[in-house]
């Protein structure tokens, strides 16, 4: 299925690892020039090069996202050298593990600047462009803003948070023709996640017993079937879609657990 992204220039923010990482490889599989904004121009340029060395393009901006006046420069700087935007994927944020019982104020309003209020700046600034491509915003999410995890309620929140701005952007937009979704991400293994099991007791049991209950396959989600699906809600095949959050996850919140 050809995807007509050829030459589109799509941002993803947090684009040199993991999920992200995946979702600029496929972008630029696609013919996309997709552009990376991080915080670290080694690992930006890192994902670029490898690109490149496929036949593909990519280029990178460096930012820091939890400085809101360094999500405004960034999104500047794509302009000034595209001219255009036509698409935008929120996706940087880590799980930090800022709990109730073990957070505070401080720890907890840093982690909501990590993981929400950088979705909200770059799609503000990029909204002039997006209104001319008529393009689409797609909002990576978690499964903990509904399934809960313990010890995270800053990620949680910002993860709800994610998951009503897709709704509301997807409203307030619609007389621009601007598409707005969500991909909700369960278990999916990236260099985060393995590092975030290595934490646990037990880590290789915690995982065995973690991949048992994902109902299709009993395996992982991988950055690329993530990113498969992100394509296909940023391309004009998906055209009638928005305001929804679509779970590729093997089934894993909404199955029976019965099942596995």
């Amino acid at each position: 299925m050809d995807l007509k992204l050829k030459d589109k220039i799509i941002i993803v923010s947090g684009g040199a690892k993991g999920i992200g990482e995946g979702i600029v490889k496929v972008l630029a599989a696609e013919g996309a020039i997709p552009v990376i904004i991080g915080r670290n121009e080694q690992d930006n340029l890192k994902v670029v090069q490898e690109v490149k060395s496929s036949g593909g393009k990519a280029e990178q901006v460096v930012a820091e996202l939890t400085d809101p006046s360094e999500c405004e420069k960034s999104i500047k700087a794509v302009i000034e050298k595209f001219g255009r935007i036509d698409g935008l994927v929120n996706n940087a944020g880590v799980n930090d593990g800022v709990g109730l019982e073990s957070g505070d104020y401080e720890k907890f309003i840093a982690s909501v600047h990590k993981n929400l209020v950088h979705y909200y700046l770059l799609a503000h600034y990029a909204l002039p462009e997006l209104k001319k491509s008529k393009g689409a915003i797609v909002n990576i999410g978690s499964k903990t803003a509904e399934t809960g995890q313990g010890n995270t309620s800053a990620y949680a929140a910002s993860n709800g948070g994610r998951n009503a701005l897709t709704r509301e952007w997807a409203v307030e937009l619609l007389p621009y023709g601007i598409r707005v979704n969500a991909v909700i991400v369960a278990e999916c293994w990236t260099p985060l996640y393995e590092n975030w099991i290595k934490t646990l007791p037990n880590p290789e049991e915690k995982l065995k017993l973690i991949i048992s209950k994902i109902p299709l396959e009993q395996r992982m989600t991988t950055a690329e079937e993530i990113a498969n699906m992100v394509a296909f809600l940023l391309s004009e095949k998906s055209s009638h879609t928005t305001g929804q959050l679509i779970h590729v996850d093997g089934g894993y919140v909404h199955l029976d657990r019965a099942v596995s």
